[in-house]
């Protein structure tokens, strides 16, 4: 697959502490010339699902890069540690779901490795640190240019550990769908994609709050609750100089109805 001259972080291990600066040493250490993009550090703690979303909509965009993910609530136990190889990158983190969307994201999985070669690992490896231990040090030598295939041996893709799809359901003239994301301007972002408001008229119900179809958040009044496409492709709603996710009372995996009125 070659080298890279990126490596992504994801993590819910927050910036208050030194987990992503040990990270951020360990691959500055075996791939000093690599640059590290940090996507973010702050997905609720063990909230893969949250994890899993954030990084199929943000890896895309990045450079050909190695994505780092840990999202690990299962770290030290007898989950797996992967990395898969795509079109566009390869992903390396444990193996729960969490890098399964985004691999899609990249054009597909073609090859799945079980992180086997402990030369690979740093030192002794913590039971409670595999990003430090494990995944940087792996994904160091990944974006030098090292084989997939080096880091252990291959695994059938269909044994790899995927998260149940969100639900949508669209009928003639509404549609629902499960909370994926709330960003931290509390917009509520869901599981339908943006084409799917095609079929809706302009006036409009969430739950039983009222709101209207628009593009962006000036065609709204203060305070006025809008539904739209996001930078993601999917629906949206928010409210124009407000919290969405107050108004709705929702978190991700609720699920929000939207009605014509």
């Amino acid at each position: 697959m070659g080298a890279y001259g990126w490596i992504s972080l994801t993590t819910d291990y927050g910036t208050f502490d030194g987990f992503v600066a040990a990270c951020h040493g360990v691959i500055a250490r075996f791939a000093p010339d690599v640059r590290v993009i940090d996507v973010t550090h702050h997905v609720p703690p063990a909230d893969v699902a949250r994890g899993a979303a954030v990084l199929a909509q943000t890896a895309p965009h990045l450079p050909p890069s190695v994505h780092v993910a840990v999202v690990d609530p299962g770290v030290g136990t007898d989950r797996r540690g992967i990395a898969i190889g795509t079109p566009d990158g390869i992903l390396v983190g444990p193996d729960n779901g969490l890098l399964v969307w985004a691999a899609e994201a990249l054009g597909g999985v073609e090859t799945v490795v079980k992180l086997a070669n402990e030369d690979w690992f740093l030192g002794d490896v913590s039971r409670t640190f595999h990003g430090r231990d494990i995944f940087s040090p792996v994904a160091a030598r990944l974006a030098l240019g090292a084989p997939l295939t080096d880091a252990g041996p291959t695994v059938d893709p269909a044994t790899v550990v995927r998260l149940a799809d969100p639900v949508v359901a669209v009928g003639d003239g509404w549609l629902e769908a499960e909370v994926v994301t709330v960003d931290r301007f509390g917009n509520v972002q869901l599981a339908a994609g943006g084409s799917m408001l095609s079929g809706l008229g302009p006036e409009l119900l969430v739950g039983n709050v009222k709101a209207r179809r628009a593009q962006t958040f000036g065609d709204a009044g203060p305070g006025e609750l809008i539904v739209y496409e996001d930078s993601a492709g999917r629906v949206a709603v928010a409210v124009n100089g407000g919290r969405a996710v107050v108004v709705l009372s929702v978190r991700p995996g609720d699920m929000l109805r939207i009605a014509e009125r």
